[in-house]
């Protein structure tokens, strides 16, 4: 008669065994398509097709442990890599938590809708967005997914458009990205001709501020050499690193549930073995 323990970690492994297949999938075709595909989906396919591949392994693993006796050490592989695995998401649980235990985006003041400067991040969220390739994948993925600009306005998604009376634009509460990637800083003196378009004055610049000097209305560049952009990107990661380490937690809890029902599940096949014998 199979325990409960097992039928519960069949069920499971069947479950997660049908997840691992459209990722396996996707992570396929962004690998077959990769010299048409984006800077961003070329970062995706090799840990998507991991992630699949991992689940798929694990699932076959537990699987064949827990319904064949014969297959027992497949059952022990199953649960010394879940066990492994656990010890790794709580390190990267924990390491997350404390790379965005601090720093906020701070308005600049007198800019009215919203110029960022940097807060107090930890050194290592910094020293990643500081890193030039790092910055240039950052840089390609903002550019590939239109954040400044994709044909249409759609206010807080999805881009800012052209065409917009600046106005309009200047009452908008721009998202920290777009805030800091697709206008020059208020206190640069540009003129704005729409959302995407902007005139220096006649006389020049009046500063040598490094900002002021980088921006550009080319569509793949405007600001987003920036230094604002930058901190707006790391205002950005943090609220979505914070996110990620509560899916995490999560995550953390079904590895911890997924191991004990493989110990169980061992402790189960022993007994049936003592038993036989």
């Amino acid at each position: 008669m199979v325990s409960l323990s097992t039928g519960v970690l069949g069920a499971l492994s069947i479950a997660s065994l049908v997840l691992s297949v459209p990722l396996i999938g996707v992570g396929s075709y962004l690998h077959d398509h990769a010299t048409d595909a984006t800077e961003c989906q070329r970062l995706l396919h090799l840990p998507v097709l991991a992630l699949g591949g991992g689940i798929l392994l694990l699932s076959l693993m537990a699987l064949a442990g827990a319904c064949c006796r014969p297959c027992s050490p497949l059952l022990w592989l199953y649960v010394i890599a879940m066990f492994f695995l656990v010890i790794g998401m709580f390190f990267v649980t924990v390491f997350t938590y404390a790379v965005t235990n601090k720093g906020a985006a701070t308005a600049a003041s007198g800019s009215g809708y919203g110029d960022y400067r940097i807060g107090d991040y930890s050194d290592w969220l910094k020293d990643k967005v500081g890193d030039y390739d790092t910055w240039r994948q950052i840089q390609s993925c903002m550019a590939d997914s239109g954040i400044c600009g994709d044909g249409r306005f759609s206010g807080r998604f999805g881009g800012v458009a052209a065409g917009i009376d600046a106005t309009d634009f200047y009452r908008l509460n721009l998202p920290l990205l777009q805030s800091g990637c697709c206008k020059p800083p208020a206190y640069c003196g540009y003129r704005p001709v729409n959302a995407t378009f902007y005139e220096a004055p006649a006389s020049g610049l009046d500063t040598t501020d490094a900002d002021c000097q980088a921006w550009s209305n080319e569509q793949s560049l405007m600001c987003f050499r920036c230094n604002a952009c930058k901190n707006a990107a790391l205002a950005t990661a943090k609220s979505n690193w914070r996110a990620v380490a509560g899916a995490n937690v999560a995550a953390l809890v079904l590895l911890i549930f997924a191991y004990s029902l493989g110990c169980c599940a061992l402790r189960n096949n022993d007994r049936r073995r003592r038993h036989y014998y």
